[in-house]
């Protein structure tokens, strides 16, 4: 859409606040699919769940390429909308679940990774599709998001199912033989299995292969578990939830990624060619760096990666809004003012993907006990999209009200004040099984403290 937008201005002549409503509705459409995956993943499973979304992805790419009007298009972002949120949330909960702890961060953030994979692909599309007269070039750019979608749900049904999800069903026989394939040993599965067993409610003794689990989980009373009588653990864990997703969103992201085209325009490049291929290096520097990012996830942790990233992107806010400033009020081109531009831009989508980008998606599945685990991560998603619609629908009002530079101020304060949530509040969870997660959390401003308590009683017993 970043590319296509205005294209899609010029043939179908609509108006910006227009342009803002289609960009941005696609996230507070996916609402609809991140409130029903967690239900779903935990009545079909988890796997079958990802081959559910990519068909209707594909439905929804359909219809955007084949639009002829501005309401037709709009329904194909309703429908594309619905499998954004069931990817977003399923994907790292799917991950998380299968992956042995040693790599899980490097794994889960490997979703992260495609995603931007994608984007720069759709970039390189867009600009490969600008060629084309402008009434299919749109359509081209929209319409190419079928394929990927068909490869994602034929590629999914030769994968395993959730271990996790497999024992909730009481099929404890598929899920040793999942465990076993995806444990870096026998005994860790076997230690995986019981951690499950446990939370599940079946005795550690028990090893049929196929029993009744009397509570078979689809999702029943879990939301009054979450929102009406949390426990401390429960409220804390809610907490850093909303904080991560809310300041990955709200610190601009999508303002960058998909208005990068108005940018460069407004910093002083004008024509259509150079503007494209300024945002492919934006696509490229971004997935670039969150390859780097799947690396250092379980070496350096979470905690500082996240830190990192947001102090580095709020520099960049800053140093970009006033780069942008300059620019404002000049009567001509400053070229050091448009290189620190471009400079600036690159900066921000680098630093938001060494840690912002993918531990968010990381941390919010891995912090849920797994009776939660689903619909927690699916809350997260909302607000996630909720507050990317937010922003992605107002950014053009928003830098006519208070210029351009203002308002990437703006969101320089809010990174900031992200900053500061961040590091207060978020445990580290680098190299503890999804079961111990937990046990950090509860304490809030005080987890630092808990840390110690839990590593001292370790090493106790590991003596």
């Amino acid at each position: 859409m970043s590319g296509a937008q205005k294209y899609i201005q010029r043939d179908l002549h609509c108006t910006d606040g227009q342009i803002e409503i289609l960009v941005g509705i696609l996230n507070l459409y996916s609402l609809v699919g991140s409130a029903a995956a967690g239900r779903t993943s935990d009545w079909i499973g988890r796997r079958y769940t990802i081959v559910l979304a990519g068909a209707i992805f594909f439905i929804g790419a359909i219809l955007m390429g084949f639009a002829t009007n501005y309401a037709f298009l709009m329904v194909g972002r309703f429908v594309a909308g619905i499998n954004v949120g069931y990817a977003l949330m399923i994907a790292p909960v799917y991950t998380a679940e299968v992956s042995p702890a040693s790599a899980r961060g490097f794994l889960t953030s490997f979703a992260d990774l495609f995603i931007n994979a994608g984007i720069l692909l759709g970039y390189v599309s867009n600009y490969a599709f600008s060629k084309l007269p402008t009434h299919l070039g749109w359509r081209f750019m929209l319409g190419f998001g079928a394929i990927p979608s068909i490869l994602l749900a034929l590629g999914v049904l030769g994968m395993p199912e959730s271990p996790r999800w497999l024992v909730m069903q009481g099929r404890l026989a598929d899920a040793k033989n999942v465990l076993d394939k995806t444990s870096d040993s026998l005994e860790e599965s076997k230690l995986r299995l019981a951690d499950i067993k446990e939370v599940v409610g079946i005795p550690l003794e028990c090893n049929d292969d196929i029993i009744k689990v009397l509570n078979r989980s689809h999702g029943e009373g879990v939301w009054k578990e979450l929102l009406i009588h949390p426990t401390p653990t429960v409220r804390h864990i809610l907490l850093a939830t909303v904080i991560i997703h809310f300041f990955q969103q709200a610190s601009g992201i999508d303002a960058v990624v998909l208005y990068s085209p108005r940018i460069f325009e407004k910093a002083g490049i004008v024509k259509d060619t150079p503007q494209l291929l300024a945002t492919i290096a934006v696509g490229f520097v971004k997935t670039t760096v969150i390859l780097v990012a799947t690396f250092l996830i379980d070496k350096v942790g979470r905690r500082p990666l996240l830190l990192t990233s947001i102090a580095g992107m709020s520099v960049s806010l800053m140093s970009l809004g006033f780069a942008l400033t300059i620019i404002d009020h000049s009567n001509h081109n400053i070229t050091w003012a448009i290189v620190l531009c471009i400079v600036m831009v690159l900066s921000y989508v680098a630093f938001f993907s060494i840690g912002m980008g993918p531990v968010t998606w990381v941390y919010s599945s891995e912090i849920f006990p797994l009776r939660l685990r689903a619909q927690g991560c699916s809350m997260g998603v909302a607000i996630n999209r909720v507050v990317s619609g937010a922003v992605s629908m107002t950014f053009l009002s928003l830098y006519k009200a208070i210029t351009i530079g203002g308002a990437f101020f703006f969101y320089t304060c809010v990174a900031v004040v992200g900053f500061v949530f961040l590091y207060i509040l978020l445990p580290e969870t680098q190299g503890k099984n999804l079961e111990e997660v937990e046990q950090v959390f509860g304490t809030f401003f005080r987890w630092r403290s808990r840390q110690t308590e839990l590593n001292s009683k370790k090493e106790v017993s590991q003596n």
